[in-house]
């Protein structure tokens, strides 16, 4: 499924342009969705390796993950301050790899990646090696080298660097809280319900993402910060405080009523795409941004 999935993730938008239907909501709906899936990439890899002694820490889990939704946001930071999508090659090396794990897998086994690769080095320090490598040493030199360019040819849509950064504000404020509720938790919340915690994190990520995609293709000002975070701040408040009995309880609650508010954050862009298009603040893109793209996605 996931090596379906990879196919057609890369094949929807140029069958789109070729036929002409491509369309801004269409570009949100690809962008928001594979924001979200992140969290099920990355949680679902590294189950393979499990939380024994060969296995992976929940808690270095939380920080990997924390890496690969930074790597994917970059992208859209990039477009947001050049008016160009550049799409990096991690994200579509990271599929296969993880196509490649699973049918590893279903050949000999979950035993295999418990047994060291080379002398003591197991298979998750490879994995964990290769994603925090890959984030750092290609897919951030590769934004901040397009920005910079953009900044030399005067291409740059916002010139002074708060307004530049400014995407960046509402992630890495959900980054200190979550933060804060993974390191002050009375209960240790994250080593009780690991999964249910990254499902929280990666979809009030993938909130935020959608929000940043939608001014990036409207030429609108990015929020400084996303409503979202204050209600999260109380809770997260409320649990490390011990105001709330059951911190378990507390984290289902808050998971769902995150889940709902992003399910509602894209029927309302929906609803409002459809019933009032003139008035939406989507801008069509110009032909030399679609060339462009093609470009990229060819790797020219």
């Amino acid at each position: 499924s996931v090596w379906l999935g990879l196919i057609l993730n890369g094949v929807d938008g140029k069958q789109a342009r070729r036929t002409n239907s491509s369309t801004p909501l269409g570009e949100l709906f690809d962008h928001g969705l594979d924001s979200w899936a992140c969290i099920f990439f990355v949680a679902t890899v590294y189950s393979i390796f499990g939380r024994g002694e060969s296995g992976v820490g929940v808690v270095t889990l939380y920080y990997i993950l924390w890496v690969v939704l930074f790597s994917f946001i970059l992208s859209h930071w990039e477009k947001y301050n050049t008016g160009i999508l550049f799409l990096p090659w991690g994200y579509d090396i990271s599929q296969v790899t993880i196509s490649l794990v699973y049918l590893v897998t279903s050949v000999v086994g979950v035993e295999k990646w418990y047994q060291p690769v080379l002398w003591h080095l197991l298979y998750r320090d490879l994995f964990t090696f290769m994603i925090i490598a890959c984030s750092f040493t290609v897919t951030l030199p590769m934004s901040l080298y397009n920005v910079l360019k953009a900044h030399r040819s005067n291409t740059l849509k916002h010139s002074s660097l708060y307004e530049a950064f400014l995407p960046f504000l509402s992630p890495f404020l959900l980054f200190i809280v979550s933060t804060a509720w993974v390191v002050f938790s009375p209960s240790n919340i994250l080593e009780q319900q690991p999964r249910i915690f990254y499902l929280m994190v990666g979809t009030a990520f993938a909130n935020v993402t959608c929000k940043l995609i939608v001014c990036q293709m409207s030429n609108t000002r990015c929020q400084p910060l996303s409503w979202l975070l204050l209600p999260m701040a109380a809770v997260v408040l409320f649990a490390v405080t011990g105001i709330v009995a059951s911190e378990t309880q507390l984290l289902y609650l808050w998971t769902a009523a995150v889940i709902l508010a992003h399910i509602h954050y894209g029927v309302s862009v929906v609803r409002a795409h459809t019933l009032r298009p003139s008035e939406f603040p989507f801008i069509q893109r110009k032909r030399h941004c679609v060339r462009r793209r093609e470009e990229v996605y060819a790797g020219v």
